[in-house]
């Protein structure tokens, strides 16, 4: 009896976030009330109050039912050939646009949290934690663009950019451009401008103090 009061709230637990997912949706977070989500499940108010606090707690469960686009750069990461900036750079910035483009319900829950979401009042927290998520993701590109760039930090936030700008843009409207072939051009020119960049650099200047070479003057005759 007790297995099945576990399984029933557990399938309880799930048509809330199923409804929640399509309601949102449908008319943005801030325009939804609790109410409005547990008709859509075909469940009471006092069903969502059992399994979640308030609308940021429904909110959050539904955001940790998928991996975000920007998550999946973290295992790229890890599995990147050490010695090659660039390749890791183009890994770990298209790892986000292939798990996008092929992911039904991550497609939707990214299109609330980027299009459907103010992170004000009770979902200021969420909006702060995503602000984290978003400075770890530029900090892990910061080492290998260190081995290209000067300024890791900025050419991380602009690779960032590129990415992030791409993915919201799609999901506005995704019949719009194939993400992941524009996305790979993109951004195989940004990284490539990169490595041109540290390609040309100029060497770093000798340390002060040290002898300079010089070039050798004819001899002279006496």
């Amino acid at each position: 009896m007790v297995r099945k009061s576990k399984a029933d709230a557990l399938v309880t637990r799930q048509q809330l976030l199923d409804a929640a997912e399509q309601v949102f949706l449908s008319q943005g977070v801030a325009g939804t009330s609790l109410q409005q989500v547990a008709a859509a499940a075909g469940l009471t108010r006092g069903a969502i109050y059992w399994h979640f606090e308030d609308k940021a707690a429904l909110f959050t469960a539904m955001m940790d039912r998928v991996t975000l686009p920007c998550e999946c750069a973290f295992d790229e990461a890890r599995g990147a050939t050490p010695g090659d900036p660039c390749a890791t750079l183009l890994g770990m910035a298209m790892a986000p646009l292939r798990a996008l483009s092929g992911h039904a319900q991550m497609q939707r829950v990214f299109r609330i949290a980027m299009h459907l979401t103010e992170y004000t009042g009770e979902l200021a927290p969420v909006g702060e934690r995503h602000r984290q998520a978003v400075a770890e993701f530029v900090q892990a590109m910061e080492l290998p663009c260190r081995a290209l760039v000067p300024d890791a930090h900025g050419a991380a936030l602009g690779l960032f950019g590129l990415v992030d700008g791409l993915m919201r843009q799609w999901t506005m409207d995704p019949a719009a451009f194939d993400l992941v072939a524009v996305g790979e051009r993109a951004v195989r020119a940004y990284v490539g401008g990169l490595a041109a960049r540290a390609a040309t650099a100029s060497p770093p200047a000798a340390p002060a103090g040290s002898p300079r070479k010089s070039r050798a003057q004819p001899a002279r005759s006496t």
